[in-house]
């Protein structure tokens, strides 16, 4: 069990630190912990909804799947949380600042959701999943709190980015999710660039964020 949880636990540790040790200003550790545990919580709702649209089989497309059971419920819930518990707190003050508490949402989902993933199927796809969707959360994370770090610091199109700061974590994510469910052989050769793409975009939107805190 110990291995186990190590396994689930290790690549959030490790992104996060990464993504943490980035800020020129880093942020409060009890608040980064409150928002990855608020994240882990948000996968029980989330798992009885999924649950419950797979039970009444209301469609069998890939793409309405993998777009709307999925990247929209959770990237809405995550975006949601971000918005409620952290929007408006006085330690959100730099552009940064909401990649940081955006990735940490993401993670904490993506811990618990890796856990319950490695009990049921084996500690064998640890390192498969630390590659594919725990590091597919984060940089949506990356992704989303870049917006909401522009939205918070600027005057102009705050709503604007408030909207991107779901929108396109909900593109991407739907993109990711229908490779994995509609492409049936060698979803290899289109998931692998996808993520290295992914990588590039968010370390680019990192480097802007950390720019723009020192302005």
């Amino acid at each position: 069990m110990v291995g186990l949880l190590s396994a689930g636990l290790a690549p959030a540790f490790a992104i996060m630190s990464f993504i943490y040790l980035k800020d020129r200003f880093t942020e409060p550790i009890s608040l980064i912990v409150k928002m990855f545990i608020s994240g882990a919580l948000l996968v029980f709702p989330i798992m009885f909804i999924q649950y419950a649209l797979a039970a009444e089989n209301l469609t069998s497309s890939n793409f309405i799947h993998s777009f709307f059971f999925v990247a929209l419920l959770e990237e809405f819930s995550k975006w949601f949380l971000f918005i409620y518990m952290i929007y408006h707190h006085e330690e959100f003050d730099d552009h940064y600042d909401g990649i940081v508490y955006a990735v940490a949402i993401s993670l904490g989902f993506a811990s618990l959701e890796n856990i319950l993933y490695l009990l049921t199927n084996g500690i064998e796809y640890a390192f498969l999943r630390a590659f594919f969707p725990v590091s597919s959360h984060a940089l949506f994370g990356v992704i989303m709190g870049y917006y909401f770090g522009r939205a918070k610091v600027t005057d102009c199109h705050t709503n604007w980015n408030r909207i991107f700061a779901f929108v396109f974590p909900f593109l991407l994510h739907g993109i990711y999710n229908y490779i994995l469910t509609g492409i049936k052989s060698n979803w290899t050769y289109y998931l692998i660039p996808f993520m290295i793409i992914l990588w590039l975009v968010a370390l680019h939107r990192m480097k802007v964020a950390n720019q723009a805190t020192t302005l």
